[in-house]
């Protein structure tokens, strides 16, 4: 059992809450994520891990309530447990070396990016921060990324705070203006990540995205997060879950990510029918 310590709601979709996790915190690093249950015999999910304290033994994960397992986690509240939390599990994200790198987040993306983020601006790398929702309502991290970060952008599809525009806008002006980044990180949707890739791949600049395909055990066995890198077979729960943006068959990704719309749709809707009754 992990209690949780903290909850916070960051906008209506969005939660984060901080759980007593020690082993995990102790061995954390910015890019890993666990695996947890809501309930007992429940749905076992991914979740990155948002920040971690190694000193008070907790870590902290945001998510946002788009399936029957996350509304059901949505639900518990401060006191309550998370019937089990596995982790730190993946790769940890490469942040060696750099002297200047551009961070992107989209949407609830931005929970992977910003510890991304800090962990390069400790290291004393210089970061050039971007954030993209699609509204006011939806932001998320804004003033953790402002402390960090030498540059943010912070862009909206409807211009309602910071820019109007995408995040691959906000990436092409920085460009343009003359900065040189030695890597450029994409956390968020699988459409954005493909166009950033793509602009990168222009003009030659390191570009590693974060995957997040159906995932099961999180060990390799299941098989379930495959996907294809550079033509060849990749899990992202061990091999990643971050991979070279510019050899990542986007295309696949985003098929295999339409597979089980329909089952998670009806499933959210019993899980939402259920919630409404016991009100």
């Amino acid at each position: 059992m992990n209690k949780i310590v903290k909850k916070e709601i960051l906008n209506p979709t969005v939660t984060e809450i901080v759980i007593e996790a020690p082993l995990i915190a102790r061995k954390a690093e910015p890019g890993q994520f666990v695996i947890l249950r809501a309930e007992e015999n429940g749905e076992r999910i991914p979740l990155t891990i948002a920040d971690y304290d190694r000193e008070k033994g907790t870590i902290a994960l945001i998510f946002q309530t788009v399936g029957a397992t996350t509304m059901k986690l949505s639900k518990l509240g401060e006191g309550e447990n998370v019937p089990d939390v596995v982790g730190p599990l993946g790769r940890a994200t490469d942040t060696e070396g750099f002297r200047k790198v551009a961070v992107i987040g989209g949407g609830v993306g931005c929970a992977i990016a910003y510890p991304v983020a800090k962990k390069l601006a400790t290291l004393g790398a210089e970061v050039h921060g971007i954030a993209g929702f699609r509204n006011e309502s939806l932001v998320i991290l804004r003033e953790k990324f402002e402390k960090t970060c030498a540059v943010f952008k912070l862009m909206t599809d409807d211009g309602s705070v910071g820019e109007k525009g995408l995040v691959t806008d906000a990436l092409g002006e920085l460009i343009n203006e003359g900065n040189r980044y030695d890597c450029v990180y994409v956390f968020g949707p699988l459409i954005m990540m493909k166009f950033v890739a793509e602009l990168t791949r222009k003009y030659g600049i390191k570009t590693l995205v974060s995957m997040n395909p159906i995932m099961i055990d999180g060990t390799g066995m299941c098989g379930g997060c495959r996907l294809t890198v550079g033509g060849e077979t990749k899990f992202a729960c061990v091999d990643g879950p971050e991979f070279d943006g510019h050899l990542v068959d986007f295309d696949e990704c985003l098929k295999r990510a339409r597979s089980y719309k329909e089952q998670e749709r009806k499933e959210y809707e019993k899980t939402c029918k259920l919630f409404t009754e016991e009100k």
